[in-house]
C-alpha cells in the first residue's frame, strides 16, 4: 500500500518525541490507520543540532518541504505564531491536513485557520495544545456535542502547579518554590509565559471556543499571574480549608439579554473538598459542568515530550483515517456567537486580609464599606491584637467591579493600616 508521507515541523522535544515513536510504532499505526504512514520530511533551523534525525531527512525550507507534492499530512510543533500561521495556511490550501500543538496560534488565530481548513476540505486537530496527554478536546468537540456545557474548570499549567504545590507543602514563598521549579526543569529560564499567566490564558481561550461554540481569543481572556500570591495567602487558605491553585475559568453566565461567555485566568483558594484541590506537582485537571452529563473531570500528565506527542499522535491517526476514507472529519462550530463578557462585569467571591488599627469601631467601619459598594460579607473574623492586628473577610458572589472599587475604598480608610492580600474564591457554596 501506498504509504502516507507525512511533513514535521520542528524537532524539538516534543517533535523528537513524535518522530521517534513514528518510528518505534510503525506497524500499528499502518494497521490502525490502513496504511503505513512514513515522515518525508523534517523541517528544522539548524540541522547539525538533530544528529539523532537521518540527514535525507532534515531540511531548513519548511515552506517547501510543505509544498511537496507527495506530502499528505504536516505535523506543526514549532510554536509561537509566525513562520507557524504561514506553513500552517500553506499546507491547508495545499489540500493537506495538519496537526499542530501551538496554543498560542490557535488562540489568537484559531477562526481563520478553521476558516481555511473548512474552506479547502482537510482537518485541523490540536488535542496537543490543551493540558498534553489528557484526552480533553475531542470529547468537548465530539462527545458532549449533544450536551450543553455550563462551565470549565482547569489547572491548565503544570509549572504554575507546580510551584503552588511546593509553597502548600513547605511553606516557602513564591521565588523559593519557582527556584526549585527551575532547578528541576519544570520551569523554563524565563518562566513568565508560565507565571504571569499567558500559557493558562491561551488554553482558556481554546477551551472556551470549544465548549460554547462561539468565537474567544486570548485577547478575550481576563488573565492575572502567581508572581504575587505569598506564603501568607496559602497558610491563610489553609485556614479556612482551601487551597490556592492557578485556574482556568470558562462559564457560560446567564442574563437579562441573554447569555455571555466569561473567561478568566487567575490564582484562586478553592476548597480542599474540590476534585481539582489534590492535583499536585506538574500534572493538570480540568473539570466539565454539562447540563445532562453532569460533572467530568480530566487528569493526567500536562506537558512533557512524550505524553504531548501522545496526542499529537492521536490526531495524526484521526486525520489519516479521514485521509484514508477521503473525508474530513467535523470540526468545531462556532453558530452562539456568545458575546464575551468582561471581568468587571463578572460574578465572583473575595478572601480579603486587612492590616487594621485594633481600636472599637473598626468592624462596622470596614462592614460600611463593603456595603457602600454593595458586596455582603459571608465570614469574618480577627486575627491578633494592638499592632498586629488583622480582619481577614470573605465575601459572597459580587460583581467583580463592584469587590475591586471596595478595595480601593478600603486603602483609603484610615482605620486600615494596609490590605495585605486579595484573592478571588471559586467553589463554595
Amino acid at each position: 500500500m501506498k504509504p502516507l508521507k507525512v511533513a514535521l515541523l520542528g524537532c524539538g522535544t516534543v517533535g523528537g518525541a513524535v518522530l521517534r515513536l513514528l518510528d518505534e510504532q510503525a506497524g500499528d499505526l499502518a494497521a490502525r490507520i490502513g496504511r503505513p504512514v512514513q515522515v518525508a520530511g523534517v523541517a528544522v533551523r539548524r540541522p547539525d543540532r538533530h544528529p539523532e534525525v537521518p540527514a535525507d531527512l532534515l531540511t531548513t525550507d519548511a515552506l517547501g518541504l510543505v509544498a511537496r507534492d507527495d506530502v499528505d499530512l504536516v505535523v506543526e510543533v514549532i510554536g509561537g505564531i509566525e513562520p507557524a500561521r504561514s506553513l500552517i495556511l500553506a499546507a491547508v490550501e495545499a489540500g493537506k491536513s495538519v496537526v499542530s500543538a501551538n496554543k498560542a496560534l490557535l488562540a489568537e488565530d484559531g477562526v481563520a485557520l478553521h476558516a481555511a481548513a473548512a474552506k479547502a476540505g482537510v482537518d485541523l486537530y490540536y488535542e496537543a495544545s490543551v493540558a498534553g496527554a489528557i484526552p480533553l478536546l475531542r470529547p468537548l468537540r465530539e462527545s458532549l456535542a449533544g450536551d450543553q456545557i455550563r462551565r470549565v474548570v482547569g489547572i491548565v499549567n503544570g509549572t504554575t502547579n507546580y510551584i503552588l504545590s511546593r509553597m502548600a507543602e513547605t511553606g516557602a514563598g513564591f521565588s523559593e518554590a519557582l527556584a526549585e521549579a527551575t532547578e528541576l526543569g519544570y520551569a523554563e529560564a524565563d518562566p513568565t509565559a508560565d507565571v504571569d499567566g499567558f500559557d493558562a490564558a491561551a488554553k482558556a481561550a481554546i477551551l472556551a471556543s470549544l465548549s460554547f461554540h462561539s468565537a474567544v481569543t486570548a485577547a478575550d481572556v481576563h488573565r492575572e499571574g502567581i508572581s504575587a500570591v505569598s506564603a501568607t495567602d496559602v497558610a491563610r487558605a489553609a485556614e479556612i480549608g482551601c487551597t490556592v491553585k492557578l485556574l482556568a475559568i470558562c462559564e457560560r453566565v446567564a442574563g437579562e439579554d441573554g447569555d455571555t461567555v466569561a473567561v478568566r485566568v487567575h490564582p484562586a483558594m478553592i476548597p480542599t473538598s474540590h476534585p481539582l484541590a489534590a492535583v499536585g506537582g506538574a500534572f493538570n485537571a480540568v473539570f466539565v459542568e454539562a447540563e445532562a452529563a453532569g460533572q467530568l473531570m480530566f487528569y493526567g500528565q500536562g506537558a512533557g515530550g512524550e505524553p504531548t506527542a501522545s496526542a499529537v499522535l492521536g490526531d495524526l491517526v484521526a486525520v489519516a483515517r479521514n485521509r484514508v476514507a477521503g473525508a474530513a472529519g467535523a470540526g468545531p462550530t462556532a453558530y452562539a456567537d456568545l458575546p464575551t463578557r468582561p471581568i468587571a462585569e463578572t460574578p465572583t467571591r473575595y478572601h480579603v486580609s486587612l492590616d487594621v488599627a485594633d481600636v472599637p469601631g473598626v468592624l462596622a467601619t470596614v462592614a460600611t464599606a463593603f456595603a457602600e459598594h454593595g458586596v455582603s460579607i459571608a465570614t469574618v473574623r480577627q486575627d491578633g491584637h494592638g499592632d498586629a492586628a488583622t480582619l481577614v473577610i470573605v465575601t459572597h458572589s459580587a460583581p467583580d467591579a463592584a469587590l475591586s472599587s471596595t478595595i480601593a475604598a478600603l486603602r483609603e480608610l484610615p482605620a486600615v493600616r494596609g490590605v495585605t492580600s486579595v484573592l478571588r474564591v471559586e467553589g463554595l457554596s
